[in-house]
């Protein structure tokens, strides 16, 4: 499935009046393309995915999911968070299972789902622990696997790496680069880390202060778009960084 922002502008109505969060935002993400969106804090990058979920309305513009517009929450597109927000009561197994009970798929078949998704996530073994017991790695793997598990076309990501140790954090990029490449799903990452923007898009768009808006675009033309860390070693990583980084630095000083 495709994503589109056609002309979109959101704002807010705060105590002090009107905040404009994102203004005339402009970009399509083609099918199974990976693309990531940087920017300064604040700068809108958070209601952009909101608006792709349907939790927003536009107050102008568009947002189109294969081509039709976006009016609520939409059951072809998943969301994961920066926490993992596992249900502490529930197994990890049952976490999993949770979006396809919501929607009413039978016991028999969101089981067989979920397990599916637990040795795709590499969690097997570890279906009928609690959330308490595993570590943070785990955790997000077993967000993903929730996340999967609905078998979402597109899947939106807000820096659900960004809490992990750096060790941690590059076991599970890898394991999901890899998992994403797979499935060939459509794929939007909001991410404060430029190096990871570079190691796992296809695509990079650099938003301004807000109103956020495109100030640039950069195609990410590596190998190994499946495996990060094969990708890391690539000397043009820094290079593609570089960009990314004077184009904030070129924002900041205009503001």
């Amino acid at each position: 499935m495709t994503l589109e922002f056609r002309s979109v502008t959101k704002q807010f109505a705060t105590p002090t009046g009107t905040l404009t969060a994102i203004r005339d935002l402009n970009f399509r993400v083609e099918e199974g393309e990976f693309v990531s969106v940087v920017g300064p804090s604040g700068c809108g990058k958070s209601t952009l995915l909101s608006m792709t979920a349907g939790l927003y309305q536009p107050t102008s513009g568009e947002v189109l999911v294969s081509n039709r517009p976006v009016t609520g929450p939409n059951a072809e597109v998943g969301f994961m968070l920066q926490k993992d927000l596992l249900l502490p009561w529930r197994t990890i197994l049952s976490n999993i299972e949770f979006g396809l009970e919501a929607r009413g798929v039978a016991r028999a078949a969101r089981r067989e789902r979920a397990l599916q998704e637990l040795k795709h996530c590499q969690l097997e073994g570890f279906g009928e622990q609690y959330p308490y017991q595993l570590s943070g790695g785990m955790r997000q793997r077993a967000a993903l696997a929730r996340t999967l598990a609905i078998d979402p076309e597109i899947i939106l990501l807000d820096e659900p790496f960004s809490a992990l140790d750096a060790q941690t954090k590059l076991i599970i990029q890898d394991n999901f680069a890899a998992t994403i490449k797979e499935t060939a799903k459509t794929t939007l990452l909001i991410t404060h880390d430029l190096a990871e923007a570079v190691l796992m898009s296809d695509r990079i768009l650099v938003l301004s202060e807000r109103p956020g808006t495109i100030v640039a675009e950069l195609k990410v033309d590596l190998p190994h778009r499946e495996s990060p860390l094969k990708r890391r070693v690539l000397p043009e990583v820094a290079d593609y960084a570089a960009q990314i980084f004077k184009h904030l630095k070129l924002e900041n000083q205009a503001a």
